[in-house]
């Protein structure tokens, strides 16, 4: 007789968004039964989204590779590990002799900050890598954030959070956190922690150009014009310093408050209304309600960042908190206190502070950060020749053609690639290039602790999750492939034997549960963990599969500051120059355009995750998500009905997608979803003939940049929209 097939409960954060939810998976043999919330994580506390079910679709996706392969003229053939990191090696190798170590360039996609090896190993594999042709999502939508950190407190990854459980008053700019789960904010289970606030008497406000989800559950919600956020935070600032800055317990650590006034001569609430679309009387409002709550955060995200003032937006952000008095105060925004510190842990695992403007890009002079150039130059730099041309592309875990600016370009320059290889579990939209795919393991198949997320989240908490299954055998995991590579190419190189074979035998010894252990031991919650102390380390992680609290954010700006960097400027002199730019862009008269030209802004739907997650039926469900949300008097100046069929063209290109008329967008504003348009030719993914969409980014222009950051400034773009029956627009 048969004996019924014994089940386990593993417990686990999920790895795919921000919000670090905890998950209860009931597992049977080799497969999973069941995708839960786990009420016991002290963080998400049972909160779970849609997309932590796919999981298991993820892990069972039949279109997901296991094997590297390789393309030929015949098609995809699948080879050995052995072979594949062999090939892959020896062809960078041979590409960086011929034409330099920064002809290899390397894109990194947003996935790699959810993924505990990745964080660990790509730093390790750039340094031996060599090459100064560093790209990532970073400067797709976050930079401004990062650069606004280093330049306040001479750190990038010193991003305050909005203390949200005990604030007063929130306001929001271009964000959407019930559907993103907190971007740059790790905070699971939004709605209820916003009725909460509004229980306790508290108040949110939403400025956006689309009556997003969370403007529909917040207190008020105001249109503002794409691209004008930094006029409407300049006339908040001026109105909060008239009225008497509030520093409170900083005024003795910052300096420029001085500064701060200039920059807000000139910009007066009527001013600002012209442009902005918020009139007078309510920016005097806002600032009031900013100045008199007990407590008050003001947070922007991906609409603020994504513009060509992006930059600007995240300092005066931070300068706004400052000057209510709410930086570092409870209630305000906050800093954490991680016990991985990416900041004051062990040397040899910390971030640099994040260097701007070493250096600039090739063709175009746009600034590195951190040794990264924007994105938005990857194109041009392949395509251009010259000294310094890229010639080869490592991707990891990224879909730049989906994701990134002018994404038909991109296309092109990728296949005139001397060479390309994708660490990717797809064969996708841009790893089609690729001469090589090496896929890694599945997410539930690697241990995960998130370094980068704990650094931003709105309480204090601590989460190792073990493996849910065994990796197959052969299969390898992304650090392993790096690592892999990494010595093959030192091998190439004919570096000293011994030295690189005792690295790579550590490293590989250690593996990233053993670095972690390390950052923990070492990091500044180091040592056997008790309630008291809040002294933790990998051991105690193993004994707490739900995770460990460690506490709300509490005031401790004083320590997490670097020690080359022990005051914080409210006005540094390169965010303060480019508030001319700013001046000379607007001017006295209307700004909303008068010939037909609608606005082009992105969204996103809490089942969607940016380019990768659209292969799974259940994810997918419903009515069409990639349409055209189009204001009801604009259809009507063009003749189009809901449902009808229209062409959208930018300088780039032209899409034609289904429109849906809606007043939850504002007039003469127009949004697509981003991370669709799956149906180019060569991928292998089951949802490119069902649900393959049009990709924003064939729309969005790789001229358009924040000249301060190099950002790509994909919020605004211009655009014009025409039935596709009838060939023309009546505009």
């Amino acid at each position: 007789m048969d004996l019924p097939e014994i089940g386990s409960t593993h417990f686990r954060t999920c790895p795919l968004c921000e919000a670090m939810c905890g998950l209860r998976i009931e597992v049977k043999g080799d497969r999973v039964v069941s995708i839960k919330g786990d009420r016991d994580d002290p963080f998400s506390r049972g909160h779970v989204c849609p997309k932590a079910v796919a999981l298991r679709d993820i892990h069972e996706d039949p279109d997901r590779l296991r094997q590297p392969i390789r393309r030929t003229a015949s098609g995809w053939e699948e080879l050995s590990w052995h072979a594949a990191l062999d090939e892959a090696a020896r062809k960078i190798h041979e590409v960086q002799r011929e034409h330099g170590r920064s002809s290899i360039a390397t894109y990194l996609g947003n996935p790699t900050v959810h993924n505990l090896g990745a964080m660990l190993f790509v730093p390790v594999f750039l340094r031996h890598l060599g090459s100064r042709s560093i790209f990532s999502a970073t400067s797709v939508d976050q930079l401004p954030h990062m650069v606004a950190a280093q330049q306040i407190f001479g750190h990038r990854l010193l991003v305050p959070v909005p203390d949200v459980d005990r604030t007063d008053f929130l306001l929001i700019l271009g964000a959407n956190p019930i559907v993103s789960n907190g971007s740059m904010m790790t905070v699971p289970d939004v709605r209820r922690r916003f009725r909460a606030m509004r229980e306790r008497g508290g108040k949110i406000v939403v400025i956006d150009p689309r009556r997003t989800e969370t403007a529909e559950a917040s207190d008020e919600h105001l249109f503002i014009r794409p691209g004008t956020d930094a006029l409407l935070l300049i006339a908040v600032l001026g109105e909060l310093l008239d009225d008497g800055a509030r520093l409170r317990h900083l005024e003795d650590l910052c300096d420029g408050l001085d500064r701060l006034h200039e920059v807000a001569t000139g910009v007066t609430p009527e001013s600002s209304a012209a442009h902005t679309g918020v009139d007078a009387e309510t920016v005097r409002r806002l600032a009031r309600e900013l100045r008199d709550a007990p407590s008050a955060a003001c947070y922007g995200r991906v609409g603020t960042s994504t513009q060509a003032f992006g930059g600007l937006c995240q300092w005066l952000i931070i300068a706004i908190n400052a000057v209510s008095g709410n930086l570092d105060r409870e209630g305000g925004i906050m800093f954490t206190q991680p016990a991985f510190d990416l900041i004051h842990g062990p040397k040899a695992m910390a971030v640099g502070r994040g260097r701007f403007g070493r250096r600039t890009s090739r063709v175009r002079g746009l600034p590195d950060f951190a040794s990264e150039l924007p994105v938005a130059v990857l194109a041009e730099e392949s395509r251009e020749a010259g000294e310094g041309q890229i010639r080869g592309l490592l991707s990891f875990a990224g879909n730049p053609v989906l994701s990134t600016p002018n994404g038909r370009r991109l296309d092109r320059a990728l296949a005139s690639l001397d060479f390309m290889v994708s660490i990717d579990p797809y064969l996708n939209e841009t790893s089609r290039h690729a001469r090589l795919i090496l896929p890694p393991t599945s997410p539930l198949e690697r241990g995960h602790y998130d370094v980068a997320f704990h650094t931003l989240a709105v309480r204090n908490t601590a989460k190792y999750s073990r493996p849910v299954f065994d990796a197959p055998a052969g299969a390898k995991h992304d650090w392993r492939i790096l690592l892999e590579l990494q010595n093959r190419l030192a091998v190439l190189r004919g570096r000293k034997r011994l030295k690189n074979e005792a690295i790579y035998r550590t490293l590989r010894f250690l593996g990233p549960e053993g670095l972690l252990a390390i950052g923990l031991r070492f990091g500044p919650r180091g040592g056997r963990f008790n309630p008291l102390s809040n002294r933790l380390s990998f051991k105690t992680l193993l004994h707490h599969p739900h995770g460990v609290d460690l506490g709300p954010l509490q005031s401790c700006l004083r320590e997490r500051l670097p020690a080359a960097h022990l005051r914080i400027d409210l006005a540094p002199v390169r965010l303060v120059e480019d508030v001319m730019r700013l001046r000379q862009t607007f001017t006295n008269g209307e700004s909303a355009p008068e010939d037909g030209t609608l606005s082009l802004i992105g969204r996103r739907h809490v089942r969607d995750n940016n380019s990768w997650m659209h292969n799974f039926d259940r994810l997918m469900r419903g009515k069409p998500r990639c349409t055209l949300l189009m204001h009801p008097a604009d259809a009507e100046a063009r003749g189009l009905c809901d449902q009808d069929t229209v062409t959208v063209t930018s300088r780039v290109g032209s899409v034609s997608v289904s429109v849906t008329v809606t007043d939850d967008v504002m007039q003469g504003v127009v949004s697509l979803p981003h991370g669709y348009g799956h149906a180019r030719e060569g991928v292998r993914l089951s949802v490119a003939g069902v649900h393959a969409g049009v990709s924003i980014n064939d729309l969005t222009d790789d001229r358009a940049v924040d000249a301060l950051t190099g950002t790509a400034a994909f919020s605004g773009t211009p655009v014009t929209v025409r039935s596709a029956a009838s060939g023309s627009s009546r505009a």
